[in-house]
């Protein structure tokens, strides 16, 4: 599918139809002296409620080296701040924000797609694609005669900041109706996401034609995102719903530097994810090849499985420790597995199953011995992990609204996310949680530079 000449032209040019908006071209920020980055202390988050304690995303120490130059223990106690200098590259192979390091916030959101016909669907994937290059480096808005909108919401100030922002965009069964004519290039294993024995999931909560996953350092420039995109798709998307959640940033335990961040029933949240920063690992299990036997334009995308998980804390925080890390397989504090050296073990360390056919140690119906078995037919359905705690208020029974955003990315999702869900089917942990909403979504594969736009593989394929 040929590209049309106003391709790529500046986001902020005059408009080509009656839903998009007209604002001016911005400007690069200044370099500026800002205080250094606050890298998170919490890595990739466990699955409870279905999902996998089998990762741990790249420590996000590495990736961060240029941005902070502080002690581990003396990030983890600053305070979160917008970063201007942290950007992470909009073009290439994969989109952002699946192997990129955890930020400290994070929020998906689900649309429905409005277009009537193709020509628009196809102006909603440029039109994302160059308002997503633009937030992701950040700049300068225009000022503009007041008696008109302004070109921003102005929640950040006159200057945009980078701030660690990603975006990435993804699909959802849905758009392969009839709608659109793009039936035949629905990857394989995409479908809508129907309950589990645990699932308590709320319609309104569910499922979406496209989906994107904002994260960001601070949670404003996640909100500033979004509105942005809203401005600019009138007409073509609507809200359909949204969660957001944080990583909390906990100093580590004793000795152990790099431990994970704990989710919201207080274990350590991601402890055995597959390395972010091992690109090997990652074709085989995250991204999807030509191996996969998917179509030729998915190459380069994956499956993103994404589960609002609500946990009833009040019921955990009566029930006793020695059954809560019974439950896990873990220790609490340390996040050490069961099967370890007890007070000296470590979150790092492996679980010994050989030694325990029985379960007299680390139960046959712990958490984490469901969730990865550590077997060799298992290995292929290793999760690559972003979730974020959330707390949406108190329901009406008077009892906290708190639980686990669950996000990830796998390359297969039958046998990855539904194969692990089907494992822990019956576990004791859904006595404490229960998923109410989420879906399933196809990562799109990225732009790989200003000659392409996200989109653009799946409209040339059906063509």
């Amino acid at each position: 599918m040929k590209k049309s000449d106003n391709a790529h032209r500046c986001p902020f040019a005059p408009p080509t139809s009656d839903v998009e908006a007209s604002v001016e071209t911005p400007r690069d920020p200044p370099q500026r002296d800002r205080r250094r980055f606050l890298r998170s202390a919490g890595l990739a988050g466990l699955g409870i409620g279905g999902l996998a304690l089998s990762g741990r995303c790249p420590a996000q120490a590495d990736a961060f080296s240029s941005q902070a130059d502080a002690s581990s223990s003396e990030v983890t106690r600053a305070p979160l701040q917008r970063n201007a200098q942290l950007a992470y590259p909009f073009h290439g192979r994969h989109q952002q924000g699946v192997t990129t390091p955890r930020q400290a916030t994070g929020m998906l959101v689900t649309f429905d797609v409005l277009a009537r016909n193709r020509e628009q669907l196809d102006r909603l994937w440029r039109t994302l694609d160059a308002r997503i290059a633009f937030l992701v480096r950040g700049g300068e808005y225009p000022t503009r005669d007041p008696r008109y909108p302004p070109h921003d919401s102005g929640i950040l100030g006159p200057e945009i900041a980078p701030d660690g922002l990603t975006i990435t965009v993804a699909v959802g069964d849905s758009l392969f109706d009839t709608r659109f004519g793009l039936a035949e290039a629905r990857p394989r294993h995409l479908q809508r996401m129907t309950g589990f024995p645990n699932d308590a999931l709320d319609a309104t909560r569910c499922h979406g034609d496209l989906a994107l996953q904002i994260c960001a350092n601070t949670l404003d420039t996640g909100y500033h995102a979004l509105r942005d995109i809203i401005k600019h798709t009138p007409g073509l998307l609507m809200v359909r719903w949204k969660q957001e959640g944080t990583v909390p940033l906990l100093p580590p335990s004793p000795g152990d530097v790099d431990g994970s961040a704990r989710n919201f029933l207080g274990f350590r949240d991601g402890s055995a994810n597959p390395d972010g920063t091992d690109t090997a690992l990652m074709e085989a299990l995250i991204w999807v090849g030509a191996e996969h036997d998917e179509p030729a334009w998915a190459t380069g995308g994956t499956y993103l499985a994404a589960r609002i998980i609500r946990n009833f804390v009040e019921r955990w925080d009566r029930t006793p420790l020695g059954e809560q890390e019974a439950i896990f397989g873990r220790r609490k504090m340390s996040g050490a597995p069961l099967s370890g050296d007890g007070a000296e073990g470590r979150e790092q360390d492996l679980p010994d199953y050989a030694t325990d056919p029985d379960g007299e140690i680390t139960p046959l119906n712990a958490h984490i011995r469901l969730a990865n078995p550590r077997t060799p037919e298992t290995q292929n359905s290793r999760l690559l992990r972003r979730p974020f705690n959330y707390a949406n208020g108190v329901e009406a029974n008077g009892q906290l609204d708190m639980g686990l955003l669950f996000l990830c990315f796998q390359a297969d999702l039958e046998a990855g996310f539904i194969a692990v869900q089907r494992r822990l089917d019956g576990e004791p942990l859904e006595e404490y949680i229960q998923p109410v909403g989420g879906g399933y979504f196809f990562v799109l594969p990225g732009a790989v530079d200003d000659n392409d736009y996200l989109g653009r593989g799946l409209m040339a394929a059906t063509a």
